[in-house]
């Protein structure tokens, strides 16, 4: 490779920033505290939504979903899954948890409103919020940058 050729590419990756380490889904892949703790599965909804989990591994283990319309940032989060993580008994509805969130995906969006899931995971999964975001989640900036208003931009910590 020539000097030229080198001083080019090293040029445009600078002006590209961040996003020259290839923002993909399963990059979106990560470990938020030390080595008990992290987002994880990464899918597209379609229509301007997306969803992950969120995983809890230290002397007891919890697992979160949040589902995310990225245009005005709302997002569902709830528990599905935990054990030895306070007082509570254990339980795991994982399972039962996606379905509900399936079923309202496969339906016309219109219907398919975080407060209809709200209510229909009620009994089913626990610790169930609605929340606006001000950052952009990795999964929106992957796959609906356009949808990230006046949010703040999601950059890999790096």
């Amino acid at each position: 490779m020539t000097a030229r050729v080198a001083y080019i590419l090293s040029g445009a990756l600078a002006l590209m920033g961040a996003q020259a380490t290839a923002l993909t889904l399963t990059g979106c892949d990560r470990t938020t505290h030390i080595s008990h703790g992290g987002e994880a599965d990464h899918v597209d909804l379609g229509q301007g939504r997306v969803m992950w989990r969120d995983w809890w591994s230290q002397e007891g283990t919890a697992t979160d979903f949040t589902v995310v319309d990225c245009a005005p940032g709302t997002a569902l989060q709830f528990r599905t899954q935990e054990e030895n993580m306070g007082t509570r008994l254990p339980f795991n509805r994982t399972e039962k948890a996606l379905a509900v969130i399936a079923r309202h995906e496969e339906g016309a969006r219109a219907f398919a409103t975080f407060e209809r899931m709200a209510e229909d995971l009620d009994g089913i999964a626990r610790d169930i919020t609605i929340a606006t975001l001000s950052a952009e989640p990795c999964a929106c900036a992957v796959l609906y940058p356009e949808a990230r208003g006046d949010k703040t931009e999601f950059k890999l910590a790096g």
